[in-house]
């Protein structure tokens, strides 16, 4: 079953390939419905700058809500954790980061 993060913020991908160190999973990316040989197969969706995908509290990037499914970044350093607090401005609430239940 998947598991829900307690909090995820929502970026272009554009955005997050703006991360000097960016290298992405794309092969984990959700699967979209498309034409093959006149059957219907289940490939990963092609991912451009513009599709939305998932920041987590955990600094793990995923196209979906879900904080482990479809990971397509998950290489936390002290770059990423810059990068993501002063460019994005990405702060979840502190009672997530203190442990406390939603």
């Amino acid at each position: 079953m998947p598991t829900m993060g307690r909090y995820c913020k929502a970026y272009t991908l554009g955005t997050l390939r703006g991360f000097d160190h960016w290298s992405e999973n794309a092969a984990n990316a959700r699967t979209e419905e498309r034409e093959r040989d006149g059957a219907q197969v289940l490939v990963p969706r092609t991912l451009t700058d513009d599709s939305y995908v998932f920041l987590h509290e955990t600094l793990t990037v995923t196209d979906g809500v879900f904080l482990d499914e479809h990971v397509l970044f998950d290489r936390r350093s002290p770059e990423w954790e810059a990068f993501c607090a002063e460019r994005l401005e990405f702060k979840p609430p502190s009672e997530i980061k203190d442990g406390a239940s939603c």
